[in-house]
């Protein structure tokens, strides 16, 4: 444990006299250095998984953990299947879906859809009825003809609620001229807002029996739905179900249909850890720095106190109380900052696009519509201890470099 005395010494090195201003410069950028890596680190990551969690939780919110996907896009045998879905154990939910690209047009203006024809149930649940922004989700009923779409969508084909829609399929009636597109009118009802850019630009949603009629598809759907105990193993619990359904459709999990953004989204993770990870290097380093030069500076009086009984240890611990005072100083600051930006970080970012002009979240790109955030703990932890242990590692060589300071050699021409 250090004593009162070494404490004492160490508090007085870290604010260096006026003769030492270059020392004091020194260990300000080693503390500024530790506080922006911890502060980026901290951010990065959590970013990074907000990112995979709000797409993963808004991805699979609509799409489930996996789809039961019929052969050219028809399941005709779909109550069969539904109930070997329901019967598998870890299977939680199964709803037949309709989902099918389409042309939607209004007033001139023409823009790729995805028709999706869902469950009454389904329609007026959470995930559809809880993100409605305009309009009235109650109103899009069997035979009604209404819908709802998509926010993104109803701002490029320039309809509003109560405007008109009319979806364009090319699987329509065969004539001797050839298959006439067919072509369905439906009034807007509601808007929507899921959150991902994707599915905002191009959903009509509209009722089973309604994209059932539009299609021609008689009582057949497109795919199953199926939610999981545990998208993890959602291979693993499906297993059981593949020689069930096996020449009437096959079974795609998450992992799957998506497999090369999430990777992507992992790699760049990881990548940025490692990156980041330079800024603390680069300020353990100048803890190295500030260190060596302030042992030379007080070499005089390292050999006074060694003269006065100070041990080889109370030195080491002087200077490696002062490494990490630093350290810890830094990563409190750097957390601090992390939280700070990550609980006003849209407004942040709205702020940095007005000063820049710049569009830095564009959906587009970015996918989701808001910058988001969900801190992991174990990687905060794993952040501060990597920058407490640099700290100390950095500061073991000024410090055995002091303890073994000789007083009679610097002392002799005193």
């Amino acid at each position: 444990m250090i004593t009162r005395y070494e404490r004492t010494i160490a508090r007085r090195y870290l604010w260096p006299g006026k003769g030492d201003g270059i020392i004091a410069l020194v260990a300000s950028f080693s503390l500024l250095g530790v506080t922006l890596g911890v502060a980026a680190l901290v951010i990065v990551t959590s970013v990074m998984n907000g990112f995979r969690a709000e797409l993963f939780d808004k991805i699979t919110a609509l799409n489930g953990h996996a789809v039961i996907q019929g052969y050219d896009g028809r399941l005709n045998d779909w109550r069969r299947v539904l109930a070997e879905v329901k019967a598998t154990p870890g299977v939680t939910q199964a709803t037949p879906l309709i989902d099918q690209p389409l042309m939607g047009a209004t007033q001139g203006r023409v823009e790729a859809v995805e028709a999706r024809g869902m469950t009454m149930a389904d329609i007026q649940g959470p995930g559809i009825a809880g993100k409605v922004v305009q309009g009235d989700i109650k109103q899009v009923t069997p035979g009604s003809e209404n819908v709802a779409i998509g926010a993104r969508l109803a701002e490029a084909l320039g309809v509003a609620v109560g405007g008109q829609v009319s979806m364009i399929s090319p699987a329509g009636q065969t004539t001797p001229f050839g298959t006439v597109p067919r072509i369905v009118s439906y009034r807007v009802a509601a808007i929507i807002e899921v959150g991902v850019y994707e599915y905002d630009n191009t959903f009509v949603v509209m009722p089973m029996e309604d994209a059932q009629a539009l299609l021609m598809m008689g009582d057949a759907v497109g795919v199953i739905r199926v939610q999981t105990v545990d998208a993890d193993r959602v291979e693993r619990i499906l297993a059981p179900l593949a020689p069930k359904i096996r020449g009437v459709g096959v079974i795609q999990d998450w992992k799957q249909m998506n497999s090369s953004l999430f990777q992507t989204i992992e790699i760049e993770r990881v990548m940025m850890f490692i990156i980041l990870s330079i800024i603390i290097i680069v300020a353990a380093f100048n803890i190295l720095s500030s260190l060596i030069m302030l042992v030379r500076a007080k070499t005089r009086d390292i050999a006074i106190l060694r003269t006065m009984g100070a041990t080889r240890g109370a030195l080491i611990r002087i200077f490696v109380t002062i490494g990490l005072s630093i350290g810890v100083l830094g990563t409190a600051i750097g957390l601090f900052l992390a939280a700070l930006f990550l609980t006003y970080r849209q407004p942040i970012v709205n702020l940095i696009q007005r000063v820049t002009g710049e569009n830095l979240w564009d959906p587009s790109v970015r996918f989701l519509t808001e910058l988001p955030a969900r801190p992991d703990w174990f990687e905060v932890t794993l952040v501060v201890l990597m920058t407490l242990v640099l700290a100390f590692l950095f500061t073991l060589y000024p410090a055995l470099r002091a303890a073994r300071t000789d007083p009679v050699e610097v002392l002799r021409y005193e």
